[in-house]
């Protein structure tokens, strides 16, 4: 088959080569933002009197029966041809004959294929910002049914303080929140229209990149052409943005794997989310968060891949950046899958409510709340860390928890001890009490409810606009 750039070679290429060479196999994802992208150049370049506006009618109407062909199933995609900008360009001319030829004035493949990436993330940012939106309700309507429910808090994996179910989910809650800050970060890379940049130096034909980037919803246009078809900032940005909020999921599918063991047994997982042994038929395995935990590392790859592939590059455009694609739609297809299966699977989970309350009696989590029940009594807070230190010391040789200590015991490690110390040591008292801003006491968690109800509102207006300018 010709190269629609063959014109300075004499030989046809090696067929390895073309299969080296081809991207087709994976960059035809990008088939919808490439037409888009050539009806609108065709546009601009018929109003500035480049091309016949007949011409122009020519292109508009064959590029839109290409594209219903695409999304019939009825468009053979040829490896000859490389990628989707010549398989498009290639049906186009045959279609329609010497206007199809007229399409690539004044723009390069490097800026095409620039164009395309922008617009493919644009419309993958509201996408993934709706799956994020919906992962954060689940959040936060499980928290809410779970606003009373006790739990033991841990630090060093080792049991602190008492806290509830709502409050450990709120921090979730919180971080995704960071990520949807993030996600809108990423939008602002993305945002800017390289057409017109041509291979490295522009074009001498007189055309308006700024008709292009309003026809396309662009807010801005790259100032640079050498920076237009060279800059892949925003796939970096994208890959990193993705990075931080596999790992906050990676970090909650551990929580997962351990809360639904035998030996916590905080929570089981709907039938429909775990998987079995083809062994050992008692089993029920947290698959999906043991998949997105290994998928993050799989993301953090494709960040350091094109920070590595990037870091050498001499301007402008080296076949080096065709690297950016499949490691860029790999992270796109894990984000959105981890996230779209983590919302029904958070949602459907059983929460064991008294095993968690159970969990939280039978421990010393309520060391530091006897500590500032001494500091309430007067005594400065580094001698009743010492005193309830031995108190707690004395419970384990006697094989109790601390409200199983009598008050007489108490009174030998301290005369403040009285009669409401008992008090203090109920897990329901220690989270009521703690009621500093961020706290997890119940009143604060009611604020916070509130609050994030209040933010996910915001992010659907956000949402709302974004999806209006794709």
């Amino acid at each position: 088959m010709a190269k629609l750039w063959g014109g300075r070679f004499s030989k046809n290429t090696n067929e390895l080569v073309d299969a080296f060479n081809a991207s087709i196999e994976f960059d035809k994802r990008l088939y919808h933002e490439d037409i888009r992208g050539s009806i609108a150049h065709a546009q601009m370049l018929g109003k500035c009197g480049i091309i016949p506006a007949e011409d122009v009618e020519k292109i508009v109407a064959g590029l839109e029966t290409i594209l219903a062909d695409i999304e019939a199933g009825n468009f053979s995609f040829e490896v000859a041809l490389e990628d989707i900008h010549m398989n498009i360009e290639a049906r186009l001319t045959e279609r329609i004959g010497v206007a199809g030829a007229r399409l690539h004035t004044a723009r390069s493949r490097n800026d095409q294929v620039a164009l395309d990436m922008h617009m493919y993330m644009k419309r993958e940012i509201v996408e993934i910002g709706e799956l994020l939106l919906q992962f954060e309700k689940a959040l936060l309507a499980v928290a809410q049914k779970h606003d009373r429910t006790l739990m033991p808090g841990y630090t060093h994996l080792q049991r602190a303080q008492p806290i509830t179910f709502a409050h450990h989910l709120l921090a979730y809650f919180n971080m995704l929140q960071r990520d949807f800050r993030r996600l809108q970060g990423v939008w602002s890379g993305a945002d800017m229209m390289p057409l017109g940049a041509g291979a490295i130096a522009g074009t001498t034909f007189p055309i308006d990149r700024f008709d292009v980037a309003e026809q396309l919803n662009f807010g801005s246009v790259y100032a640079n052409s050498m920076d237009a078809v060279s800059d892949r900032d925003y796939i970096i940005e994208f890959l990193s943005f993705a990075s931080v909020l596999m790992m906050h999921m990676s970090r909650l599918s551990e929580e997962i794997c351990l809360w639904s063991s035998t030996e916590f047994g905080f929570i089981e997982l709907d039938d429909a989310f775990a998987t079995g042994s083809s062994m050992m038929p008692q089993k029920k395995n947290p698959d999906i968060a043991e998949l997105v935990r290994g998928k993050t590392g799989r993301v953090y790859g494709h960040l350091q891949a094109m920070l590595v592939t990037a870091k050498g590059l001499p301007l402008t455009y080296n076949k080096d950046l065709q690297e950016d694609k499949e490691g860029f739609f790999d992270a796109v297809d894990t984000v959105k899958f981890s996230l779209a299966v983590y919302s029904d699977m958070i949602s459907t989970m059983t929460v064991n409510v008294e095993k968690m309350e159970q969990a939280v009696s039978k421990d010393f989590s309520n060391a530091t709340d006897l500590a500032d029940y001494l500091v309430r009594k007067g005594l400065p807070f580094r001698q009743a860390h010492e005193v309830v230190g031995k108190c707690v010391a004395y419970a384990i040789h006697q094989g109790k928890f601390l409200p199983e200590i009598s008050l007489e015991e108490y009174k030998t490690f301290s005369a403040l001890f009285e009669e409401d110390l008992l008090e203090a040591l109920q897990p329901e008292n220690c989270v009521a009490a703690r009621t500093s801003y961020g706290g997890p006491a119940f009143s604060e968690n009611a604020k916070q409810f509130s609050r994030g109800d209040v933010l996910l509102a915001e992010q659907q207006v956000v949402l709302d606009d974004l999806k209006a300018r794709i």
